[in-house]
């Protein structure tokens, strides 16, 4: 199954089904006060400082957050260095699509980011594999 995993049709299935799989589960619609621009940058910026450059290594990857009730970041990993920026990247390596709730809850460590996936409350494009690195490079906080 990993090494299916590993070609790139072996991804496409697997992002098909997580599509599929996604549509049957819809997010939780937030509840109170809608996120603000400060709460999205309150939480990217706790990223970039929780940043771990052992775990990240020589990965050059771009992490592309579209967030479905607020804006869109991305996150650029680059031989141990990190920098997070608003806005859309023109080429990411994967894109993470998710609501304010539940990238909150996956970066305070409150749900884990695999079963968020799974249950399709995040939405994965691009090389899915390398999201399961996401913990380890931005471990909880």
């Amino acid at each position: 199954m990993k090494a299916l995993l590993r070609t790139k049709a072996g991804q496409r299935v697997l992002s098909t089904a997580l599509r599929l799989n996604a549509k049957r589960y819809k997010s939780k619609p937030l509840t109170g006060e809608a996120t603000t621009m400060a709460d999205l940058h309150a939480v990217f910026s706790s990223m970039q400082q929780r940043f771990s450059s052992s775990a990240a290594g020589d990965l050059s990857a771009v992490f592309q957050y579209q967030i479905s009730d607020g804006e869109a970041w991305n996150v650029t990993v680059d031989n141990g260095t990190c920098k997070v920026e608003q806005g859309e990247h023109s080429d990411p390596t994967v894109t993470l699509t998710m609501d304010s709730q539940t990238l909150e809850e996956v970066m305070s460590g409150e749900t884990d980011g695999m079963q968020a996936f799974m249950t399709g409350r995040i939405q994965a494009d691009g090389d899915i594999m390398l999201a399961t690195r996401l913990t380890s490079i931005f471990p909880p906080g």
